[in-house]
């Protein structure tokens, strides 16, 4: 699709969001909006015939297309029920759209442990008079594109790729892109003091047991040599003849939102957990919903930070940090999501970890 096209889809999603909230008149020489108010049903038809062009969706039978068709309904009603907590997003029609909130949760995110191991390093305390207003490490060569995991609870391997391939390149200049799939195959790492934790390919992990199983094992091979399939019914084919980055240590950051950033800024960029209910239907801007669970249950790589994102609602600049995500460029602002700093908005403070690479450069 090209970009006209998609501006046109993102614009028409959003008027249908609005509308099904809104019972103003519109004018009735315009077709685009006629045809996205005239009813819930209506649009909705509209709105999935275009979603199912868009992203290429297929349904193997009538019975199976009309049940995503229900589920796209009600997650256009969760649409306008998150534009209305999140104002100063943008929400709407994503490529999760024909998804429930459970086979979201199941296919898409994949967080195991929620609470950090009781023996883990804690990062020491830095300075933070002089940091700067904005940063953004995509700025600096430290962020590999975006990627995607598929339909596999594999978010924890890529938060913890993402975190390695920036130490990697603050410690030997050297930007690689380093292998999930090693992970999903290979690391079963556990937290003794959590039953049911243990690093689990498509069934979920946890960035900082995936740390602690590179340092044992000794490193991660490029993408290129061991690249991902999205699935965890392969064996571990872990070649250490062919090790692109190696883990000098890794502890996890104050909860203060100051030491976070100084960690950010001098560490690199870092692996950090959320609470994803609002990113099935992110589109753009900044989230900062009123109310969001703390449960956290997505991994993902906080890559920046920004000091202006203007909030309509509240009227003020909100600063904001920068997160890669893993779901491809079509998804958010081409794979990146904002969200408000402050209070920890869904649970975005709560667990976040450094990495430290050892300074070596990788062969060819």
């Amino acid at each position: 699709m090209d970009h006209r096209a998609l501006i046109l889809f993102v614009v028409s999603s959003l008027l249908f969001v609005s509308s099904i909230s809104s019972e103003e008149t519109v004018d009735d020489g315009d077709l685009l909006i006629r045809q996205v108010v005239d009813g819930v049903r209506l649009g909705a038809e509209h709105h999935f015939s275009e979603f199912k062009r868009r992203f290429g969706k297929a349904y193997s039978s009538r019975e199976e297309h009309d049940y995503r068709f229900k589920v796209f309904e009600a997650n256009l009603r969760r649409a306008r029920r998150h534009q209305n907590l999140d104002p100063s997003a943008v929400h709407g029609v994503t490529r999760f759209s024909d998804l429930t909130p459970s086979e979201f949760r199941k296919n898409v995110l994949g967080l195991r442990g929620l609470r950090l191991p009781s023996d883990a390093n804690k990062a020491p305390i830095l300075p933070t008079d002089n940091l700067p207003a904005d940063f953004d490490w995509r700025d600096n060569g430290a962020v590999t594109p975006v990627k995607n995991q598929g339909s596999c609870g594999s978010c924890w391997s890529f938060s913890t790729t993402g975190a390695l391939e920036g130490a990697h390149f603050l410690a030997t200049g050297e930007l690689v892109s380093l292998s999930e799939q090693q992970l999903v195959d290979c690391d079963h790492e556990c937290d003794p003091d959590e039953p049911g934790s243990c690093d689990s390919g498509c069934n979920g992990g946890l960035m900082n047991s995936a740390f602690e199983y590179i340092l044992k094992s000794g490193g991660v091979m490029r993408e290129e040599d061991y690249p991902y399939s999205g699935t965890d019914r392969g064996t571990c084919k872990f070649d250490k003849a062919k090790i692109a980055a190696s883990v000098a240590n890794f502890s996890v950051v104050s909860l203060d939102e100051d030491q976070i950033a100084a960690n950010l800024v001098k560490n690199g960029p870092l692996a950090v957990a959320i609470n994803a209910v609002f990113m099935q239907t992110y589109i753009g801007g900044v989230s900062c919903p009123y109310i969001c669970s703390r449960r956290l249950d997505h991994g993902v790589l906080l890559v920046g930070y920004g000091s202006g994102g203007y909030s309509p609602i509240r009227m003020k600049d909100k600063p904001y940090w920068i997160i890669k995500n893993s779901w491809g460029e079509t998804w958010g602002e081409n794979g990146y999501y904002k969200i408000c700093q402050g209070r920890n908005i869904c649970g975005v403070d709560s667990m976040v970890s450094t990495v430290a690479a050892v300074h070596t450069t990788t062969t060819q």
